[in-house]
């Protein structure tokens, strides 16, 4: 590895056409500097034409200095990486279901518009690929449905989303048959958001798989267009059955009891969120409250 000391003192004389004001920069004696291009040189050829009153750069001192240049580059994203102080700036990634996330996104960007030197990065996906980006480095920050238990992970709860029972306008339902009548519609977390809710709005029931299959369905803009349009029913938290377009050719069900799903916040356990994220949840709390 090159010395450090060597290469300031190379880009120093660069800059300034003199070994003279080079060393006043960097407060040695132009002997010093002197002897730290010579060192260069001994191992890289020669770096530095010198006339009378001018210096100029041969190829390999090019190729040094642009060297220099990419180390201060690299240095400088590593210190912002470590230290991520800026709340305002750099990137936010964050993986959610689709459900929450249709409430999370805009907000989100309202936040962007607030701060135009962030980037949003968003993913929809089911609980499994959250947790599985999280770990994997890939997003900061996810949101599941379930407190998961992976020693790698931190979980706090964030917020809580009610589940609904959403069927094609007109359709009454009262027991069992009536939803064997009509079908399941299922999406990446249907079975798992329907079993909840239905063990207990009709305990001792045969179970979501014992259902007729309508379908499925992995955009959850999409969810409810099959459900809209009288092919099934399908279970879906309210945060998605709002963003829906055609309220009025869908019912919610009149449940005797709220059914309520944790959303789980998780991060890396091992390291502290970065400022800039820190700043994102504060936000989001704020907006959901």
């Amino acid at each position: 590895m090159i010395n450090p000391q060597w290469l300031r003192s190379f880009a120093s004389v660069s800059a300034h056409g003199s070994f003279t004001r080079a060393a006043e920069s960097l407060d040695l004696t132009q002997a010093a500097v002197s002897h730290h291009i010579r060192n260069l040189e001994s191992e890289y050829g020669q770096l530095l034409v010198r006339y009378p009153r001018q210096l100029e750069l041969t190829p390999a001192g090019h190729a040094l200095l642009q060297y220099h240049q990419e180390l201060i580059g690299a240095e400088k994203r590593l210190q912002s990486r470590l230290v991520e102080q800026d709340v305002g700036a750099g990137v936010i990634s964050i993986t959610s279901p689709g459900s929450i996330g249709l409430t999370l996104y805009p907000l989100l960007l309202d936040w962007q518009q607030q701060h135009p030197q962030l980037a949003i990065r968003y993913r929809f996906a089911p609980d499994v690929d959250v947790i599985e980006a999280v770990l994997d480095n890939r997003y900061e920050l996810g949101l599941v449905t379930r407190k998961p238990d992976d020693p790698k992970l931190a979980a706090e709860a964030f917020c809580e989303e009610v589940l609904e029972l959403v069927v094609p306008k007109g359709a009454k339902v009262s027991q069992w048959q009536d939803l064997v009548a009509l079908g399941f519609i299922d999406h990446p977390d249907g079975y798992d958001m329907a079993t909840r809710l239905l063990a207990r709005v009709f305990p001792g029931n045969a179970g979501v798989r014992c259902l007729p299959d309508r379908g499925f369905v992995n955009q959850v803009g999409l969810i409810l267009e099959p459900v809209a349009r009288g092919m099934g029913f399908t279970v879906l938290p309210r945060y998605a059955r709002e963003a829906f377009g055609r309220q009025q050719d869908i019912d919610v069900v009149a449940l005797p009891q709220r059914i309520l799903d944790t959303l789980w916040l998780i991060h890396r356990a091992e390291w502290p969120l970065s400022a800039r994220a820190e700043g994102a949840i504060n936000w989001l709390r704020s907006q959901m409250e």
